[in-house]
């Protein structure tokens, strides 16, 4: 009987299982990565406005500061949709917390839409660099928000954001790294891991995660 292939979108925890699986059969330097992580889940977020809204707003911040900022921008009315959003003032939306260039950017990307010149329906169906280009072809849009998008709102199966820090740091610890990779040493490293770079990483924030409760490390 052949092995069962893992799903293609990583939206349920199954599938992440089966592509960690897969994973360390290509690298056997991470079974070792997956043991000390333990349980990692798929950490599926709402697509389309609201998910690259969700993701710029974190841009830069604390967990705990783009999730105050969140909460608020969520119950400004009209803010979750961008046909609506695009009748809201700049000073109304960065009342809740936003900055300038965030209101900006969620703006760039509502009248995309609008025009329809952004479809993240069609997003999904795209390689992974072909969907990472899709994207920051818009102006605000970089490779981390892109790359975050992919990952924790359209569940790709194929990407990794090499630009991560949290990732850089748990890489570093998690292979026994000298020091801590570059960016691009980073693209290079994970490039072994296709097709399953989301689940490593995944499984490196998860890692981080683990090291940073149990041992107050990598901070």
């Amino acid at each position: 009987m052949s092995p069962v292939r893992p799903s293609p979108r990583l939206d349920s925890a199954g599938a992440v299982a089966g592509h960690i699986e897969a994973l360390v059969g290509i690298d056997r330097r991470l079974a070792p990565v997956r043991d000390f992580a333990g349980d990692v889940q798929p950490r599926i977020t709402e697509p389309g406005f609201v998910g690259i809204a969700h993701v710029i707003c974190g841009q830069q911040l604390s967990v705990a500061s783009a999730r105050a900022i969140w909460s608020r921008f969520e119950l400004l009315p009209g803010a979750l949709d961008p046909v609506t959003y695009l009748s809201l003032s700049e000073e109304a939306v960065r009342a809740t917390g936003f900055s300038g260039g965030k209101f900006r950017t969620v703006r760039v990307i509502a009248e995309a839409m609008v025009a329809g010149e952004l479809d993240f329906a069609h997003l999904e169906t795209l390689p992974a660099e072909e969907a990472v280009r899709y994207l920051v072809a818009h102006k605000g849009i970089g490779p981390w928000t892109a790359e975050v998008y992919l990952v924790f709102c359209a569940g790709h199966p194929d990407v990794f954001p090499a630009g991560d820090l949290a990732l850089l740091k748990a890489v570093q610890h998690g292979l026994g790294l000298d020091a801590r990779p570059s960016i691009k040493d980073m693209i290079g490293i994970a490039a072994a891991w296709t097709p399953h770079r989301s689940a490593a990483a995944l499984l490196f924030w998860r890692y981080f995660a683990v090291m940073r409760d149990r041992e107050g490390l990598l901070l």
